[in-house]
């Protein structure tokens, strides 16, 4: 299954339940497995140590920051991919000139690329993605994995019975920041094909990432994940605090994860398919452990585990809270679901986006949960 289908499948049922009767429908066709039901009410390579010191040089032609802008994406997805780089490229990289660097499980082709370089004054390189990294695993239990895919399809559940879905969403959990491509760089933002930025960014989110201690910075949408994608996944999470304890920080972001003080998973989780973070601490020693453990589980395949909930339960236990960040002031839309600034950052961006259908108010938002885990107003 294409990158592309997956979006248009993820469009088309996004559209249908904002404007109509209520459902669960997922979202993020590059990752990110989310509750998309109920939200607008109505309303329209390698290394597995951590890499943490010693970079390699890093190309020439970029910012200021040591970051790059990452891209998965197939030959198909090339229109979504241009229309992303040139609303990237128009709010903010055109002042900027961070690299791009594009992956895909196979070759990209000529047109791709020349495509590509088309749109961006900035250098691009493009990787293959290494097969081990890509596709499931010689031990998963093949006929569980079935069963489980079955069960989900039985249930409607969006991508039920795809493996490529479930490779997109291993492959974004544990290995693209081991990519060779990756290696000279610690700070990474993820794009998406066809998604649009509406603000106009006056200032450089890598240095302000660098300069305010923030490791997962980015996020612009919190909602909740698809219950019955991750039916043990917080069961495998709460093992591995009781074996890991030393990971934990004390002033962590468990009441954003929890309700109950870790009893229960609240479903919430930050947005990935915007995402911009510190790459060393996802090859540090605390998440690869918790990367290893929760694959040895099976349930990417199993059930239908996505990055999204996976590098925000990490990002919250591991890190201090006032690491992560919220960007209200970029405004930002994947499928139908929709964040705009809210004042004085919409004036400021000089921001098109409409703030009445921002999903920061809506049904589903985790915004309230982390506004109040900071003990910020809402």
């Amino acid at each position: 299954m294409s990158f592309s289908v997956l979006r248009d499948d993820l469009r088309r049922l996004a559209a249908y339940h904002l404007y109509s009767s209520p459902s669960n429908v997922t979202s993020d066709d590059l990752g990110s497995d989310t509750v998309a039901s109920n939200i607008v009410e109505n309303v329209t390579a390698v290394a597995s140590s951590p890499v943490t010191s010693n970079l390699p040089p890093k190309p020439q032609f970029e910012g200021k920051a040591n970051a790059t802008l990452v891209f998965l994406a197939r030959n198909s997805d090339l229109q979504g991919v241009l229309r992303s780089m040139e609303s990237v490229e128009t709010h903010f990289n055109h002042k900027f000139g961070y690299p791009w660097i594009l992956l895909n499980e196979e070759e990209f082709t000529e047109e791709f690329q020349e495509g590509v370089k088309s749109k961006t004054n900035a250098s691009v390189q493009f990787g293959l993605i290494p097969s081990r990294h890509w596709y499931q695993p010689d031990w998963i239990d093949e006929a569980k994995a079935e069963q489980g895919r079955n069960a989900l399809k039985a249930s409607n559940v969006i991508y039920a019975d795809s493996v490529s879905y479930r490779n997109m969403c291993r492959f974004n959990s544990g290995f693209f920041f081991h990519h060779p491509l990756l290696q000279p760089y610690r700070y990474y933002w993820r794009i998406e094909p066809d998604v649009d930025y509406f603000c106009q960014l006056q200032y450089d989110p890598f240095d302000y990432l660098k300069d305010n201690n923030k490791t997962y910075v980015g996020f612009t949408i919190a909602i909740e994940e698809l219950e019955k994608t991750v039916s043990t996944l917080w069961q495998a999470v709460k093992e591995f605090m009781e074996q890991f304890p030393e990971y934990i920080h004390p002033n962590n972001a468990l009441a954003f994860l929890s309700d109950n003080g870790g009893e229960t998973y609240n479903l919430c989780h930050f947005w990935s398919n915007f995402e911009i973070a510190d790459m060393d601490f996802w090859r540090g020693e605390a998440y690869t452990k918790f990367f290893e453990f929760l694959d040895s589980k099976g349930g990417f395949y199993y059930e239908r585990w996505g990055d999204a909930p996976i590098h925000s339960i990490a990002a919250a236990l591991f890190l201090d809270k006032n690491q992560l960040h919220f960007f209200n002031d970029i405004g930002y839309q994947h499928s139908n679901i929709v964040h705009c600034p809210q004042q004085p950052a919409f004036l400021t961006g000089s921001c098109t986006c409409n703030r009445v259908l921002s999903i920061d108010y809506r049904r589903h938002s985790c915004l309230p949960r982390y506004n109040k885990m900071l003990n910020r107003k809402w």
